[in-house]
């Protein structure tokens, strides 16, 4: 019997490709869907405006949406919330008993909160203890990054262990699918390039340093490195693309990077169904990755980096290509519950794996 899971959020672009991963997974059924109040009580089929290359399942077409709120709930929630809204409705959801998988960045930077990326930093995951609504009723709020750190935090996780890096020099070419539904204007981004992205930068960075932290304890700290990102909108429609310096602390040759890229499987063994075999591909043609090509490598799950060589102002360069709804986003969340799963802390008796 597989774990019954709502959806906040659910007509929203990672609303939708939460619906799309979900529709076969092993572990979870979509059974209750909420979105915003002119959606509320009407078939989801009549509610949404799907967007996505794979049909909508029958089933969730003909499901009603439900008002976002905690009653008749499922007690696994995954959220696909406008920050805003997300702060106000994910401690509802949370202190109503419910675990809350969210891809907003409403509460990624709190002291309590789980900023994971399975691969890279699964230990600091025990920090949702801390929650007071995880003491009061076993509620709890689990995060994913931002979709533009988290390419690039899969990719330095292992330069990181093996080498150490002291300065991190990102910038961002990103999908327009990343500003959801209907997103950006067409006079706006066609043909053209936007050189903003509100909040991203800042977050980009914060995110990133806390993601390849490490826990003492009750609290995370941040990776002790300078880091500074650019974040451009680009007319490419899935696909974040990253053009990439960085300075190591040890210095490191081209073949131990390569290395370091292949061996890193910090997964295997666990058997969790959103998790790609290979986290990150390396692309050895001089103009790959691209987003047309190379976006759905590992199901949409994995980092694909390419163009290594070497940086005249700092050590090494290179890019790093994720797709930004499915690793970036539901995909995220999806396997952060897998996770959770697998640590008994999603109610793993009602899962038959």
């Amino acid at each position: 019997m597989r774990q019954k899971i709502g959806i906040l959020g659910a007509t929203g672009m990672v609303g939708q490709r939460f619906i799309q991963l979900l529709e076969h997974h092993p572990y979870f059924e979509v059974a209750w869907l909420a979105a915003s109040d002119k959606s509320s009580g009407k078939k989801y089929g009549d509610a949404v405006k799907w967007k996505l290359d794979t049909a909508l399942p029958e089933k969730i077409a003909n499901m009603t949406i439900s008002p976002a709120k905690p009653e008749g709930a499922p007690k696994v929630i995954f959220a696909a919330l406008d920050t805003d809204i997300a702060r106000e409705l994910e401690p509802l959801f949370a202190d109503a008993g419910c675990a809350v998988i969210s891809n907003s960045s409403a509460f990624r930077m709190h002291e309590d909160v789980p900023l994971v990326i399975p691969e890279v930093n699964a230990d600091h995951l025990p920090i949702l203890e801390e929650q007071a609504s995880r003491k009061k009723n076993g509620g709890y709020i689990v995060t994913n990054p931002n979709c533009s750190a988290i390419g690039l935090v899969m990719v330095l996780k292992p330069l990181v262990d093996r080498f150490g890096i002291d300065s991190i020099f990102v910038s961002t070419m990103q999908a327009i699918s990343g500003a959801g539904y209907p997103g950006v204007p067409s006079m706006d981004i066609l043909g053209n390039v936007v050189p903003f992205i509100k909040n991203e930068e800042e977050k980009m960075q914060a995110e990133t340093l806390r993601l390849l932290g490490s826990r003492d304890g009750k609290i995370v700290r941040p990776l002790d490195a300078r880091m500074t990102a650019h974040c451009n909108r680009v007319p490419v429609e899935d696909g974040h693309t990253e053009s990439v310096s960085i300075k190591l602390t040890r210095p490191a040759t081209r073949e131990q990077i390569l290395e370091a890229w292949a061996e890193f499987k910090p997964l295997a063994g666990r058997d969790l169904p959103m998790a790609p075999a290979q986290p990150i591909e390396f692309l050895s043609q001089d103009d790959r990755p691209q987003p047309r090509v190379d976006k759905n490598r590992g199901r949409g799950m994995a980092a694909s980096v390419g163009r290594l060589r070497p940086c005249t102002l700092l050590d090494w360069k290179f890019t790093v290509l994720s797709h930004n709804t499915i690793r970036g986003a539901a995909g995220a969340a999806i396997l952060n519950a897998e996770l959770l799963v697998s640590l008994g802390k999603l109610e793993p008796a009602a899962v038959t794996v």
